[in-house]
C-alpha cells in the first residue's frame, strides 16, 4: 500500500510509516559514514553516562542531544539526496543547500559535545582525581 494515497486512518498505513522510517535507519546505519560516527559516539557517551550514573535530568539532555544529532543527520541526508535528484550539474545554490544542511549538524554537534562536557566532565574529573 503506497501512503502517497489519502485514504483514512488505518493501522496498515501506521505500520507501512514505520517499516519505511525503519528502513531509512538502517540504510544510514549502513551506507551513511557521518550517521555510523553519530551512533559510535552515541553509544559511548550512553556508556559513560551509565558508569557515570548520571540523574535523570543530565539523561534528558544527553537523549535530547543524540537524538536531535541523529535526527539531523538524517534530514541533511535526505536533503543531499534531494539535491542530487534536482540537478546532476554543480550549481551554487545546490551547494549551499547541502552547506546549510550540513552545518545544521554541526551546530547541534557541537552543542552537543558542550551539554557532554558540562554533564559528563565534572564527574569524570571527579572520578579520576
Amino acid at each position: 500500500m503506497a501512503l502517497r494515497d489519502r485514504g483514512g486512518f488505518s493501522i496498515d498505513r501506521i505500520a507501512c510509516a514505520f517499516k519505511y522510517a525503519i528502513e531509512g535507519i538502517i540504510h544510514a546505519s549502513k551506507v551513511e559514514k557521518n550517521f555510523q560516527v553519530h551512533i559510535i559516539c552515541a553509544i559511548i557517551v550512553s556508556a559513560l553516562s551509565f558508569i557515570l550514573k548520571i540523574d535523570k535530568m543530565e539523561w534528558l539532555f544527553i537523549i535530547i542531544s543524540i537524538f536531535g544529532v541523529l535526527s539531523l543527520e538524517l534530514i541533511n541526508s535526505a536533503l543531499e539526496r534531494a539535491v542530487d535528484i534536482a540537478t546532476k550539474e554543480i550549481k551554487p545554490l545546490a551547494k549551499q543547500a547541502k552547506d546549510l544542511a550540513a552545518a545544521a549538524v554541526l551546530v547541534y554537534a557541537i552543542m552537543s559535545v558542550i551539554i557532554g562536557i558540562v554533564i559528563l566532565g565534572p564527574k569524570m574529573i571527579k572520578l579520576f582525581f
